[in-house]
């Protein structure tokens, strides 16, 4: 069979989308990150018409362009947790403000083939917002983000997503020298927060972006 990698994926991710509208999750199956970006500006923005928004960290979100584009517009009330000119308190604050915007967009550490979403956090304001507060979320997420189920949703971020996540944001932890996790005790901890969400409420709250490419970690 000819693109039997392609096949394999287009059926595993349709598994997933399966999944996670059983349990009330809504989802879009896009091929890159262009289909995605085009999904949110030209549909999902139009139907939610947000007063504001905000987003948590997210690779993904960053890499399809997303990031980008919504900074620059002046049509939505904007809080950019992004902002490197700002102080680590100012920073902070725009975080808690996050928390009730109209609009959240973020990645996901992982996604379960029975459709749950798998988190962990430092300071937990990602997850904060993907189980309460802002009053629709949007998550995107590559296909290297779905594993079996939960055992290795937490092996996945434990051993790849955190200690790679320690190296890209400079952490001083011992996972940054090792590439391990040392449950270690270390100010810079990035594993504080775990959030799985089983079923999203109220139904459709979240939307769940299917990318069938490998994105962010």
């Amino acid at each position: 069979m000819k693109d039997f990698v392609k096949k394999f994926w287009e059926l595993r991710l349709l598994k997933v989308k399966e999944a996670l509208e059983k349990n009330n999750f809504e989802v879009f199956l896009v091929k890159d990150e262009l289909e995605a970006k085009n999904i949110v500006l030209n549909e999902l923005l139009p139907a939610i018409n947000p007063n504001s928004l905000s987003w948590g960290g997210s690779m993904t979100f960053v890499q399809t362009g997303l990031y980008d584009s919504l900074k620059q517009t002046d049509e939505f009330e904007i809080i950019d947790t992004y902002d490197k000119s700002l102080s680590s308190e100012d920073i902070l604050e725009k975080r808690r403000r996050a928390l009730l915007v109209d609009l959240f967009f973020t990645g996901t550490n992982a996604i379960t083939e029975d459709g749950w979403l798998v988190n962990l956090d430092m300071i937990g304001n990602r997850v904060g917002a993907l189980t309460f507060g802002p009053k629709k979320v949007i998550v995107l997420a590559g296909k290297n983000k779905i594993v079996s189920d939960l055992d290795e949703a937490m092996l996945r971020i434990k051993t790849y997503s955190a200690p790679a996540n320690t190296m890209r944001l400079n952490k001083k932890t011992p996972c940054f020298k090792t590439g391990f996790c040392h449950d270690c005790s270390s100010l810079d901890r990035i594993c504080n927060v775990w959030s799985i969400i089983e079923k999203c409420y109220p139904q459709k709250r979240i939307s769940v972006i299917l990318i069938s490419k490998d994105l962010g970690l």
